[in-house]
């Protein structure tokens, strides 16, 4: 709504007096929408990406999952490997 009266024309000064707000978050506000148009204003402390960030954070998590049951797998093979040739001297 504040981005909508400062787009419509207003100035910013008269919207944050308006709205009894900070006249620097409004113009933060609205460098933001103008910068990122629709991902603007995510919420819930997300940070604002465009869809090419999400799909890096994305494939960056994928990764670090993958990795992490590579390990898994590694330390499953070393302990079978140890046991299977402990199985063999007897």
């Amino acid at each position: 709504m504040v981005v909508n009266l400062c787009l419509s024309g207003r100035e910013s000064k008269e919207v944050a007096l308006e709205m009894d707000l900070d006249r620097s978050m409004v113009q933060r506000w609205v460098r933001e929408y103008n910068t990122y148009k629709d991902n603007s204003f995510k919420g819930n402390g997300n940070p604002v990406m465009t869809s090419e960030q999400e799909e890096i954070a994305r494939l960056k998590a994928e990764l670090h999952q993958a990795q992490t049951e590579r390990d898994i797998l590694k330390k499953a093979v070393s302990i079978f490997s140890k046991s299977d040739s402990k199985n063999f001297n007897l």
